[in-house]
């Protein structure tokens, strides 16, 4: 991409086309193609049940037609037809230009937009998980709210926004599996919870009407305070709380992990003075009663706008199909890690028993288990298939088949690397160089119109927050990376497996190949950049 080209969008496209069919036109008259079989005729379309709300008998003026066909905008992709028919107003963008225009710049795509705001949002992600779970093991919902929170850290970072985690792990057992599993998170606190916030908390309970304090002995169970959460929530006139609140029982705990919080986010806003920030608790339903609890204590004890700005993410049960749940989140990974072992030993013999492949083998089940876990909606039940069957190198939508499609990329320019300096081939030349006209194959379209193009927008789809909305739950598009992931892979393998990429070494033939590669590096790149957001590592081999 050239100095001051601006990056397409389809965000920008379709409101520019809503704006030249018809100025009074709403959004979501037009939408973009996605399968194969539509992207044969048409890039996108405006279906006739639509424009007949806009124009008689749904027949669109010709002074309209010639409007979206001189559609220009820094933003939007040049357009070479438009034309009325059975299915509705059907835009076919001039692809040579798009190829050019998309792949005269490698990393362009494979990052968000730059943030509209001159002020970084600012977030800190509670993982209630790492909190209430001791002294007991990671269960399967918990490493499911874990990865959550690990992955929409990533996303938010990616996207611009400044994120701080919650609470620090202890050095133990889990600490083991989370390095296992990529995940990138605070082992130990900066400091040790403030004991003046924790006994300010507690002179504030003493002399609080909503609390009574609890002896100390027998039977007190660690309890300091018992607090009547009812009366406050009526009292507040609060909205979106478990109606069976009642009351919570409040222990030296508790208050330090809402102290951990706190800081947290003062830490934040002490960075960027007249910021706002967002506490977003990630939890597993088993938590949510508990967290809501904890929402209302710090309501009470810090009536002010860091704890009103505290929002719930609630994630789904984990269950199984054919057989009972592991103890643990451990034996979940040792089992897919046994699984994905015999797998690689029945598809590639004895390299699966070398020594490099145990960094092979630890991504393709640390890739295993986060797709599992995060390829279905937060809010959703996830049903894990744990029979010997149930994972395999093989399955086109398991984060091992994504990750072998990493590496056959990675195999592929390693061959032309090795070519080019055996004189076989020709360096790769800059892109103006390039003839794209050479692209018309149905895959390469695919690749770059569902995949290269709309990448920048996902990302910054995924790292919005509905923190405005009303109520105290949000949902967010959690699942739409994993899911974006997957459906490039197999796009990418249908494409690689039907074209040969590296052909005869005759100069006619040179100038596909070198187009072809210009776009598979750029797919490359968008491949990385979202299993960055993973913290999965590109492998090189498989």
């Amino acid at each position: 991409m050239e100095t001051g080209e601006a990056r397409l969008a389809v965000a920008d496209t379709l409101a520019a086309l809503n704006a030249a069919l018809r100025r009074d036109a709403g959004p979501g008259l037009w939408f973009k193609e996605t399968s194969a079989r539509n992207l044969r005729s048409r890039d996108f379309l405006a279906p006739r049940g639509a424009l007949r709300t806009l124009f008689p008998g749904g027949q669109v003026p010709g002074a309209a037609v010639e409007a979206v066909q001189a559609l220009r905008g820094a933003a939007v992709p040049p357009v070479r037809s438009c034309q009325q028919g059975v299915a509705g107003l059907a835009v076919q963008l001039h692809r040579t230009a798009v190829f050019r225009h998309v792949l005269a710049s490698a990393d362009t795509y494979a990052r968000p937009p730059p943030p509209a705001a001159a002020v970084s949002p600012r977030v800190v992600l509670h993982c209630a998980a790492l909190q209430r779970r001791r002294p007991a093991p990671l269960g399967l919902a918990q490493l499911r709210a874990v990865l959550l929170t690990d992955h929409l850290a990533a996303v938010l970072r990616a996207c611009g926004a400044n994120v701080r985690l919650v609470p620090a792990a202890p050095e133990d057992s889990v600490r083991e599996l989370l390095g296992q599993l990529g995940v990138d998170w605070p082992w130990a606190p900066e400091a040790p919870s403030p004991p003046e916030a924790v006994a300010a908390w507690k002179r504030a309970l003493s002399q609080c009407p909503h609390a009574t304090a609890r002896e100390p002995g027998p039977g007190a169970d660690g309890t300091l305070f018992v607090v009547r959460l009812r009366s406050f929530l009526e009292q507040r006139g609060l909205q979106g709380y478990d109606p069976s609140l009642d009351v919570l029982r409040v222990t030296e705990e508790e208050l330090r992990a809402l102290a951990e919080v706190e800081r947290a986010a003062q830490r934040s806003l002490a960075e960027a003075p007249g910021s706002a920030c967002t506490v977003l608790h990630v939890v597993s339903g088993e938590e949510e009663l508990q967290q809501q609890k904890a929402d209302l204590l710090w309501r009470m004890l810090e009536p002010g706008a860091l704890s009103a700005a505290q929002k719930h993410l609630v994630c789904g049960p984990v269950k199984a199909t054919s057989a009972s749940l592991p103890e643990g989140a451990s034996q979940y990974y040792q089992l897919r890690q046994r699984q994905l072992h015999k797998a690689s030993v029945m598809k590639y013999g004895d390299l699966a028993h070398d020594e490099s492949w145990t960094e092979v083998s630890r991504v393709l089940t640390s890739a295993a288990i986060r797709f599992e876990m995060l390829s279905t909606a937060h809010r959703s039940q996830i049903t894990l298939d744990l029979a010997d069957g149930g994972i395999s190198t093989k399955g086109t939508r398991s984060g091992a088949f994504v990750m072998y499609n990493c590496a056959r990329l990675a195999t592929l320019f390693q061959m032309y690397q090795q070519a080019v300096e055996q004189g076989t081939y020709p360096a790769l030349p800059p892109p103006p160089e390039l003839d794209f006209s050479c692209l018309r194959e149905e895959g390469e379209w695919l690749l770059l119109f569902n995949h290269i193009l709309p990448f920048p927008e996902l990302l910054q789809q995924a790292a919005q927050l509905p923190i405005s909305s009303s109520g105290i739950r949000i949902t967010a598009n959690t699942e739409a990376v994993c899911r974006f992931l997957v459906q490039l892979s197999m796009d990418f393998s249908s494409y690689y497996n039907r074209v040969h990429i590296l052909g005869e070494p005759l100069p006619h033939l040179f100038p596909p190949m070198l187009a072809r590669l210009q776009l598979l590096s750029v797919v490359r790149n968008v491949l990385h950049s979202a299993l960055a957001t993973l913290h999965l590592p590109p492998l090189n081999q498989v």
